[in-house]
Parts: structure tokens; sequence; C-alpha cells
């Protein structure tokens, strides 16, 4: 019934979509997991809001492994007692796997033998526009995750906003977005149907036995908004470089790319590889508004290596430490006035005391997103990367994301993660990069790296240790986690390790030779 929590352990196939909008057409509450998580990442968050109901997937596939996720399901249920219903999906197109385990006093459903019974008619109820609609969780990186919740009628009109006016979504359209269940990105898309547009769902790898496996699917599907993150453009472009338009791609009309910011490399390689005439939108927001700040701008020119605008009706500013705004320098992404899909609340904050400390507390009255940022005199945006990640050699504040579009440049580095360590009363730069394959650090490369830098950054940016490592440390949505390696190579405790997707990687940051002198 309403107000009603209802959980989902699901990979992004239609039935969690179904799953989804079934639950806000009873005023209940959607929280959503993908199967990535381990079963403890989803006790820390379910667990919080006590569900009634979870739908859980019996298996998903990744890079052409099968991982049963039935196993999971006594832990769960026995860590969140207040769980009655289970509804079980098969992953489609394969052999459902047999549920061996003994679930005392729950109603267990497979999802294919509900769909066999008659439903009675479904009356779709008006809500509030202030009912809840979904609870998402922070990444959880330095502590328990967030609950964050988010009202219906704001998340809609929002949703609405940017789809129709941003990003020129139309009646009949195809859309794509490259995302899980656990990420933001996937309300994002579902909202999509409202506009009257098909939406087009993926599960797995993106590149799975074909690095352009999601550009062949673009074009099979005619898909007319494109939606992936800058890492895999990155990806794209180290592993085709010279793709030059093999892809017709005759429907495509816009390219969103989200996650983290998009180098200059990468626009260029959009519009010389992929589509010359798309509208390349660059958008930037969070789950604490599961939607975005800044994004595209159907009649403004594409500048390259900038977010074109803020979103319509949102007076987003950047601010100095003092509160004074900013042009053409750097400081903190606020926003000045109240907007439709600022959440409801944290769960379980008495008194708001988590949520305006969360936001509320850096400038009077201004919602501070915690975002280190630019506006430029186009009115443009660059997003350099997290406030908090921000580094601080001599006291100067400097953005990671202008060291990362550099290292972005060089064919022989698959990947890298930037930190600042402590060091002799200052801070030190510390790059570390994953090399790619066939080839190895040499001096020749490391002055290479450091030159470029120095060049197109500044001489504050310049690394003063550069050290291969095997594997990077990423959330479940894929981002980077440097504050986990800042405190891995500090000594510090990491609260929370499931919320990443290999955490298995922050071991290669214990005890590092090159970091003890």
């Amino acid at each position: 019934k309403k107000g009603d929590r209802v959980a989902a352990y699901m990979p992004n196939t239609i039935e969690t979509v179904e799953a989804f909008i079934a639950t806000t057409s009873l005023g209940c509450i959607w929280s959503s997991c993908s199967p990535d998580f381990g079963s403890k990442g989803v006790i820390e968050r379910f667990s919080q809001i006590n569900p009634k109901v979870l739908f859980i997937t019996d298996q998903y596939f990744y890079n052409g492994k099968k991982i049963d996720v039935l196993k999971r399901l006594p832990e769960i249920l026995k860590l969140i007692p207040s769980i009655k219903s289970v509804i079980i999906s098969n992953y489609p197109g394969k052999k459902f796997i047999k549920n061996k385990y003994k679930l005392n006093k729950i109603n267990l459903f497979k999802w294919n033998e509900l769909m066999q019974t008659n439903a009675e008619k479904i009356d779709f109820k008006r809500f509030d526009f202030e009912t809840e609609l979904a609870i998402l969780y922070s990444s959880g990186t330095t502590g328990k995750p967030k609950c964050i919740c988010h009202r219906s009628g704001g998340v809609l009109i929002q949703h609405m906003k940017e789809h129709q006016l941003h990003c020129n979504i139309k009646e009949n359209d195809n859309v794509f977005y490259f995302t899980t269940c656990g990420w933001m990105m996937w309300n994002w898309l579902v909202s999509s149907l409202a506009s009257k547009a098909s939406i087009v769902l993926f599960d797995g790898s993106p590149m799975f036995k074909s690095s352009d496996l999601l550009l062949k699917i673009a074009q099979r599907e005619k898909i007319t908004l494109f939606g992936i993150s800058a890492k895999y453009v990155d990806a794209l472009r180290k592993f085709k470089p010279k793709l030059k338009y093999k892809f017709k791609l005759n429907k495509l009309r816009t390219i969103c790319s989200t996650g983290s910011p998009l180098s200059e490399e990468s626009f260029k390689y959009v519009y010389k590889h992929i589509k010359k005439n798309v509208h390349l939108s660059s958008i930037s927001g969070g789950t604490d508004i599961v939607s975005c700040f800044v994004l595209g701008n159907l009649y403004q020119p594409v500048n390259i290596g900038e977010i074109q605008n803020n979103g319509l009706a949102l007076d987003v500013d950047v601010l100095s430490d003092k509160g004074k705004s900013l042009k053409n320098s750097k400081g903190e992404l606020v926003c000045k006035n109240p907007f439709p899909s600022m959440p409801l609340k944290f769960w379980n904050d008495k008194n708001d005391i988590k949520f305006k400390s969360a936001y509320f507390n850096r400038f009077k009255n201004i919602w501070h997103h915690g975002d280190y940022a630019e506006i430029k005199n186009s009115g443009g945006y660059i997003i350099h990367g997290r406030s908090d990640t921000t580094l601080n050699p001599g006291g100067v504040r400097l953005g990671t994301a202008e060291i990362y579009s550099e290292v972005e440049k060089f064919k022989e580095i698959k990947e890298s993660i930037v930190v600042g360590q402590s060091w002799d009363n200052d801070v030190r730069i510390v790059l570390f990069i994953v090399m790619s394959k066939n080839y190895s650090l040499t001096e020749e490369l490391i002055n290479k790296i450091k030159l470029q830098i120095k060049k197109n950054a500044s001489p504050r940016h310049v690394p003063r240790k550069i050290i291969v490592v095997k594997d990077i440390p990423r959330t479940k949505s894929g981002k980077i986690v440097e504050l986990a390696v800042k405190s891995k190579i500090e000594g510090s405790q990491i609260k929370n390790i499931q919320a990443l997707a290999n955490p298995e990687a922050l071991e290669q940051f214990n005890n590092l030779k090159e970091l003890s002198n």
C-alpha cells in the first residue's frame, strides 16, 4: 500500500521497468540495486529502509560469465526481516535457476507464474506532487550510504524538462542509456516513457566480444538519443582510434555523456569518428538531485571541453570560498534557488540534520553540490572533479580533471587515478596508471607525461610520483574512487568497501615503496 518500500535486486531488464511502474501506481516507494552489488552492499542499503517486498533475479551475466544471485537470498532475508514477499525473475533467454533454499515465513512467487494470473483492472490513483517516489543511495565510499528520498512530481517534471527541452526527445524516439539499476541514470532513462518515447535496455559488459557493441545496437535499434559514460568514449577512442564513421546512425540526433568530465580528446573523437552532425551533450548532476544541474542546449554551439549551459530555471553558479560569484575561475558549484527535484529528505534522518549538513552547511540557504567547477565567458561550464578530491599542493586548489584530460591523450596508458598524498607538511600529487597492452613505463614516457601536464595544465599539476598499478578501484557505476585510494596510501580506514565494484584493486596500494621517499 502507499508508503511501503519495494526493493529490487535486478538487472536492467523489462521486468525491472514493469516492477517500478507497478510500484509507483500504488504510491509505494521504489529502491533498486544492480546484481553486481554483493549481498553485503545490498543489505547495507535496503536494511535502512525496511522494504516489504523484494524483486530479485535468479542470475545475471557479465563478460560471458554467469553469476548465481539466488544463493545470496537467504542471507538477505535473514538480515532484512521486514521483507515478507519475494518475487523471483528469470534472466532473459536463460534456464531458470532452481531455488534450493528453505525460506521460512516468506511469500515466494515466480515472475512468470504471477504474469499468468488474472489481475484486476489496474486503477492508477492520483497522488500528491510530493508523494515519495524512490530512494537512491550515495556511493557510500566514505561511510554508510545515505538514503536519498525523492518526490514523484518534482522528479517527473525535471526529467521531462531535460528530455524534451534540453535533449530534444520526441514521441516515437528510441532512447538508450548505458546504465545499471543501481545508478540514477536508470531512473532518468525510464522517465523517457513520459515523453512517449521507447527505451532500449542493455545489461552486461559494453565491450563484450566487440569494443563497438553499443554502436552496433545504436544503429540496429535506430537510436535517437545515445547515452554513455565519458569513460566509455575514452575506452572506445583507445580501442578503435580509426573508427571513421563505420556506423551510419541515421536516426541519431543526440549523444549524452556523463559519469565524469568528458575530455577534449573525447569531444573531438565523437565528431571525427562517430557522427559529424550530432548534438554532443556532456551532462552533470548526480544521485542527490536524480537529474542535472548543467547539460546541453539545442540553440548554442558545442564548445570542445565544455558543458553548454545550466538547466532551465536553475540558478546555478560557481562561488569562491567566501561565497562570491566567479567567472573564468574555479570554485564550488551551487544552485541558488529551490528546484523541483531537490530531495524530500534522507530516510531515518531526524530533524533533517544530515540532509542540511550535506547540502546547506557550506553557504547559507544555497545548495552546495560538491563539484569543483568553472563558468567560461561562453556561458559554458567545466567540471574539474569532486571538490572533496581537489588537490592542494602548496595550499593551491587544483582539479583532478585537468590532469586526467592530459593523461588520456597517451595511447600507452589505459586508465589512471590521481590523488594528493600528505607529505612533508604539504601535499604532493601522485599519479597511478594502468598501462595499455604491450606498453611499459619508461623514463622517456614519464618525462613526456610530466611535460605535457606542465605545458597544458600548469607546473603545479605535474605529479611528483608516477606509479604503475594493475587495476583502479571504482564504484558500481564505474566512477573511480580517489578518496578510497588516498585513504589507503595514508593508512586510514576505508569505511565502506562494499560500495566498490572491485575492492581487491585497493590491495595494490598497501605499503608502496615508491611512496616512502
